[in-house]
């Protein structure tokens, strides 16, 4: 019984390994809203973040803010007074 019981434990752990090992799609949306966040904390006031969360929303992720990329942040910026 302890040599079945072994056996299911491995098999299981084999499975949870595979499952693991799968390359799975990433969500654009996520993505696109984690680099809002990442050029919020460069930019700090002159970033609209909120603004670049809601574009990530509204465009599905399809336009992904590069924070090195002035032409994809361009938007979401604020003017120095």
């Amino acid at each position: 019984m302890g040599d079945l019981r072994r056996m299911l434990a491995l098999e299981a752990s084999v499975m949870l390994v595979l499952l693991c090992s799968i390359p799975i799609e990433a969500n654009p949306v996520g993505i696109c809203i984690r680099n809002c966040a990442q050029c919020k904390k460069m930019f700090g006031p002159y970033f609209e973040g909120q603004l670049c969360a809601d574009a990530c929303i509204k465009f599905k992720g399809k336009l992904i803010p590069d924070c090195e990329d002035i032409t994809s942040i361009a938007p979401f910026l604020n003017k120095f007074d």
